[in-house]
């Protein structure tokens, strides 16, 4: 008898459009959702859009609360836990970038509580995914958590956050192509399981995103819809997975590790980007699809090289090296690559 189970979770609402901030008190009644409000942000978020969705509750006549996080810290993630106790919030809408939406993502899902994604910036596919990534010391964890009933992207808002955002996000994408090799791998060596759904959903994601490259400008809203329906397909590719597979592979491990080699050192997009350049010449040599991914990454004005990141040679090779300790998750990285084998792909691709 076939008993194998699955249980897929994913957003009820994704409302993505102009305007669309609007329209959140129709998005969250849709939902049934019930009780207080609690709005959570940063601090530019807050002002950019985090006003007006306070605003629009108190206009329909909720109470709704509001709490801004400086950092992204499981110590903030406390906070908003704290203060969702203390007012018996019956939801919570994360406003902002990952920062914001990762801490209102991780305490809900520890308070049981239904939250509503609103990003502020297309950076990253945890505007709808069911993970959040949080930074510790000199690491940074990759928390199961519940995925968002809802996400309301309004591309004008997005289109005006910082360019280098929208080209972090465009990079996550493109490292999906990698993402999903690895998975390949791991699944013809290891014997890890290996969604074809979801694997297929990630790479033809990605590829859309590298041939839409030439379309992706600054200053145009219909470049921001094209990253965000990207990212809202990879985060459902990892609903579907219920794993972080079909987005992270050895280019996640890579940024990983430069992010405890450099804390704050270049943008998490820009990193697995780059590594996804190296990672996918060590999948298939000169012939491989290294080529595309670091052209797509030049086209949107994403770094495609150490100096662009703003990190010097050495840490990419020792990153790259000491990439594969990161956590158990068989990659092409194998159980380590040498120095010399570092070298040589971040030299014949460019990086360093």
């Amino acid at each position: 008898m076939f008993e194998k189970r699955t249980w897929i979770r994913l957003p009820r609402n994704v409302v993505v459009g102009h305007g669309v901030l609007g329209q959140t008190i129709e998005a969250v009644s849709e939902l049934h959702l019930t009780g207080r409000p609690l709005v959570v942000s940063s601090p530019t978020p807050h002002d950019v859009a985090g006003k007006r969705v306070v605003a629009q509750f108190e206009d329909e006549g909720y109470d709704p609360s509001e709490i801004v996080i400086e950092e992204a810290s499981f110590d903030a993630v406390q906070q908003v836990i704290d203060h969702a106790s203390d007012i018996d919030a019956g939801f919570l809408l994360g406003v902002g970038g990952g920062k914001a939406i990762d801490i209102t993502k991780m305490a809900a899902d520890d308070l049981g509580l239904g939250f509503v994604s609103v990003p502020t910036a297309a950076s990253h596919d945890g505007i709808v995914s069911g993970r959040g990534s949080v930074p510790e010391g000199d690491t940074r964890h990759s928390v199961a958590a519940e995925p968002p009933l809802a996400v309301i992207a309004d591309t004008e808002v997005l289109a005006e956050a910082p360019w280098r955002l929208t080209t972090a996000g465009c990079a996550d994408i493109i490292s999906n192509y990698t993402a999903v090799r690895d998975w390949q791998l791991a699944h013809r060596l290891k014997n890890v399981h290996y969604s074809e759904y979801a694997g297929a959903l990630s790479q033809m994601t990605a590829e859309m995103l590298v041939e839409s490259a030439d379309s992706i400008k600054q200053g145009l809203e219909e470049s921001s819809w094209i990253v965000v329906k990207a990212l809202v397909s990879s985060g459902v590719a990892m609903s579907i997975a219920d794993s972080s597979r079909p987005a992270s592979g050895a280019e996640h491990l890579f940024s990983h590790q430069l992010d405890r080699l450099v804390p704050d050192g270049a943008l998490h997009g820009h990193q697995v980007g780059v590594g996804s350049i190296m990672t996918e010449y060590l999948h298939s040599g000169q012939k491989g699809k290294w080529r595309d991914a670091r052209d797509a990454l030049a086209a949107i004005g994403a770094p495609t090289t150490a100096d662009e990141l703003g990190i010097d040679d050495e840490t990419v090779i020792e990153a790259l090296t000491t990439a594969h300790q990161i956590r158990d998750r068989y990659t092409v990285l194998g159980d380590g690559m040498s120095e010399e084998a570092a070298i040589e792909a971040a030299t014949v691709t460019g990086v360093i």
